[in-house]
């Protein structure tokens, strides 16, 4: 009898081959645009933080005040004794910073995007979604006991044939607002006509776009300036823009009722450390007072931009923190993130299964607290390691 263990390490040894093997670096320090990873100190670009909140001080300092008065952990599932004061009036306030009726927290973006797909989809229902969205959009599929079909990539002429072709009870339309690994935007609009076409439920998962996109930060939506009606199922993440850690569902009454109810991932698990909730409330209140981070954000990422046409570095067009240079050589990806670290860079190398196959990538992310100088320094650096490392 062959051991278990023996089977899984030939698994092991085959990705290691394929150099698709994964490895953790050691943060050292906190997240900024200055950090310390493996003893080495480098400027840090494969962070979410786009705000520069994670180590806010008036973050910190509500977390603390929390922890003081609500202690460390909350205890329980928010049905059970686990919802606090201060994730009521995070509810509340995130309700209002999306406009929309309400809003509801989860313990993490997967559990949110899981729990509501299979909260409002079963057996004879159909589930739609972009082939490139993440992998809790896409685990929420698999999980829903409907029909689960897929469309390329922003190709939606094909997806507008499968809701003509193919019957569902419900039809739920799912896509990534900011897609993570592309930078790329949903085309909301045409998204939104399609599901109103088809008698279909749009759901965006705008965890990159919060913060980021739109005149005041109020993401995808407000950047295409869409109202709740048009977009009825909106979900955010808390551990990027917004620098904490969580997420939430915004929709109307009777869909936050609805997962109240009957989402799993909500129901069984642990509310978030009240203290977290504390913090997030004045990232949220952050957005608006600090607005310059934002304005500097973009200031950034046209620079980068810019930056890499002039050296001919191959970065895919993006309008958000996120900014791919597409490698498509899996060994080669990984050579060229060391010689960036080697030099004082932390990038992070973005292989299959994560992407597609010929498809690995640099994915290099901004945030507020970078300089002018961060962002040439990277440029000349990356456009020498394009060069070395063939």
């Amino acid at each position: 009898m062959v051991s278990p263990d023996c089977e899984l390490q030939l698994a092991l040894d085959a990705r290691r081959e394929n150099n698709l093997y994964r490895q953790r670096k050691i943060l050292q320090s906190a997240q900024g645009a200055q950090v310390q990873v493996d003893g080495q100190a480098c400027i840090g670009f494969s962070s979410n933080d786009y705000l520069g909140f994670a180590n806010h001080p008036a973050l910190i300092a509500a977390f603390k005040d929390a922890s003081d008065e609500y202690g460390v952990g909350s205890g329980a599932s928010h049905l059970v004794s686990g919802h606090s004061a201060i994730h009521q009036a995070l509810e509340e306030e995130l309700a209002e910073f999306t406009g929309r009726p309400r809003a509801l927290l989860f313990s993490t973006g997967y559990m949110a995007n899981v729990g509501t797909i299979r909260a409002f989809i079963d057996s004879g229902d159909l589930v739609v979604q972009d082939q490139l969205n993440h992998a809790s959009l896409l685990d929420g599929g698999f999980l829903s006991r409907a029909e689960f079909l897929r469309y390329p990539h922003q190709d939606l002429p094909t997806l507008d044939q499968i809701l003509s072709t193919t019957d569902g009870k419900r039809k739920l339309l799912v896509t990534d607002g900011v897609f993570s690994m592309d930078g790329d935007l949903a085309d909301v609009p045409t998204l939104v006509d399609i599901a109103d076409r088809h008698d279909s439920w749009l759901m965006v998962d705008d965890a990159h776009g919060f913060g980021v996109l739109g005149a005041n930060g109020r993401g995808i939506a407000e950047h295409f300036d869409m109202s709740v009606e048009q977009v009825p199922v909106l979900i955010g993440t808390l551990g990027k823009a917004f620098g904490t850690f969580g997420a939430f569902v915004a929709g109307s009454e009777a869909l936050i009722e609805t997962l109240i109810q009957f989402g799993r991932t909500y129901i069984y698990t642990t509310a978030l450390p009240p203290a977290v909730a504390a913090a997030t409330r004045v990232a949220l209140t952050l957005v608006d007072s600090e607005s310059w981070r934002r304005q500097k954000l973009h200031h950034l990422i046209a620079r980068f931009q810019a930056g890499a046409s002039q050296f001919g570095i191959p970065v895919l067009e993006s309008i958000t923190p996120i900014q791919p240079v597409l490698i498509g050589d899996d060994e080669k990806v990984m050579r060229i993130s060391e010689y960036l670290l080697d030099k004082g860079f932390w990038v992070g190398a973005i292989r299959p299964p994560t992407v597609p196959r010929g498809s690995a990538r640099l994915r290099i992310t901004l945030n507020a607290e970078h300089d002018e100088s961060d962002i040439d320094r990277l440029l000349d650096t990356l456009a020498t390691a394009l060069r070395e490392c063939r």
